[in-house]
């Protein structure tokens, strides 16, 4: 869940705030949304690193999960490959 928002957050802030602050000349929007992506992304790292650990997931696969969180679209990427491996492994 937090992926998935930190991601809609990115895209926010690619796709409507910096447009808005730039286009519009409103650089609050970017303070707002950027404020709401930084915390996220910060859970997002905090919890990558917990299930990580918990999960012995590979370094190169936690290096992959983290790369994803700063390419838009990638943390829903993620979460497709996620799913898709969890189904292989029931």
């Amino acid at each position: 869940m937090i992926a998935l928002a930190e991601g809609v957050s990115f895209l926010t802030l690619l796709f409507i705030a910096m447009p808005m602050k730039y286009f519009m000349g409103m650089p609050e929007v970017v303070r707002i949304v950027g404020s709401i992506h930084g915390v996220l992304f910060v859970l997002y790292v905090g919890l990558l690193a917990m299930i990580h650990f918990r999960q012995r997931w590979s370094f190169t696969f936690s290096l992959y999960a983290l790369i994803a969180s700063v390419i838009p679209f990638g943390t829903f990427m993620l979460d497709k490959h996620l799913r898709e491996k969890e189904v292989v492994a029931n």
